[in-house]
């Protein structure tokens, strides 16, 4: 069996316990089709990037998870038939952690020293400078 992560978002006018009822359903969908579930992260109501069927947010969801094809086609199905969903994408990947995501990580403000720096860069001569002596 491969290791997967589906991200999918529901559509914002629906309410936050409805988003995680929803991922619980899709959860046992997994589950049913002989998937083991390994993760679950509830990222919340984001901002989309563009429209997507007139909405502008959207509750995304991830589960990360392991099984065969059966079972993504069949969650998959499952998902173009609920109206509550309004976009998915389930991705192969080689191994799956149980850390948190780099979406549930939180957010760094400001200049600390955990910020990359930009590199210092020294001057060079010009290539089609004379040199004065």
């Amino acid at each position: 069996m491969a290791f997967y992560e589906l991200v999918y978002i529901v559509r914002p006018d629906v309410a936050s316990t409805h988003a995680e009822t929803t991922a619980k359903k899709f959860e046992e969908i997994l589950t049913s089709q002989g998937g083991k579930i390994i993760k679950t992260e509830q990222w919340g109501l984001k901002t989309l990037a563009y429209r997507v069927n007139k909405h502008r947010k959207g509750y995304y969801t991830m589960i990360g998870f392991e099984g065969n094809g059966a079972a993504v086609a069949e969650v998959e199905r499952q998902m173009r038939i609920n109206d509550d969903v309004i976009r998915f994408l389930t991705i192969n990947v080689e191994e799956l952690s149980k850390a948190p995501s780099i979406q549930m990580a939180p957010r760094r403000r400001g200049n600390d020293d955990t910020t990359d720096a930009p590199a210092k860069t020294t001057r060079r001569p010009m290539a089609n400078a004379t040199a004065e002596a």
